[in-house]
């Protein structure tokens, strides 16, 4: 992934105008309001893919059915650390080197189709926008990184989960 794309993550991150949240009303429409603000901003940010969402619109969306939800992060972390229910899994690395898989675009296919909304979770949402920016590349049009991942952003100190993130926003996981 290059800078100007990790740069791009960070600041959407760090930004007030990524999606609203269904949570506080903007679902009038469905899901596609929040998508198309989603392309739109990635578009304004120059991603390499459709857009990035929070953890919040990314559930809303999965639940409605509008999304295939797919977890980019190793099996291990997965099992240790925690999921979402019901959701796919397609590693974008692998092993404890962290090794990239090279048929990670086939697998996601395999499991989504190209044609299909994704959601892609990590961790952080860094790995994912860099998986994301793959599956582009390779032919997927409605490829959406997860903002904050699972986890979320370090905090103060150096911990995980305390102030953003799927597990700090409250919504469903389970733990192997």
């Amino acid at each position: 992934m290059t800078d100007a794309v990790i740069d791009a993550v960070n600041d959407i991150q760090s930004s007030a105008q990524v999606s609203p949240s269904f949570a506080e009303g903007s679902n009038a429409g469905g899901a596609s309001p929040i998508l198309e603000q989603a392309r739109q901003q990635a578009a304004a940010d120059n991603l390499p893919y459709a857009g990035s969402v929070r953890p919040q619109d990314a559930w809303a969306l999965f639940q409605s059915g509008e999304a295939v939800l797919i977890d980019v992060r190793t099996a291990e972390e997965r099992k240790f650390v925690g999921h979402v229910p019901e959701t796919k899994h397609v590693a974008w690395m692998t092993g404890l080197s962290l090794s990239r898989n090279p048929r990670f675009v086939k697998e996601l296919e395999a499991k989504a189709g190209k044609e299909t909304v994704v959601l892609l979770l990590c961790r952080s949402g860094k790995r994912s926008a860099a998986a994301a920016e793959a599956a582009a590349k390779g032919g997927f049009k409605n490829v959406f990184n997860i903002l904050e991942g699972f986890e979320g952003d370090l905090d103060e100190q150096q911990r995980r989960g305390s102030f953003n993130g799927w597990r700090s926003a409250g919504l469903p996981w389970i733990q192997d």
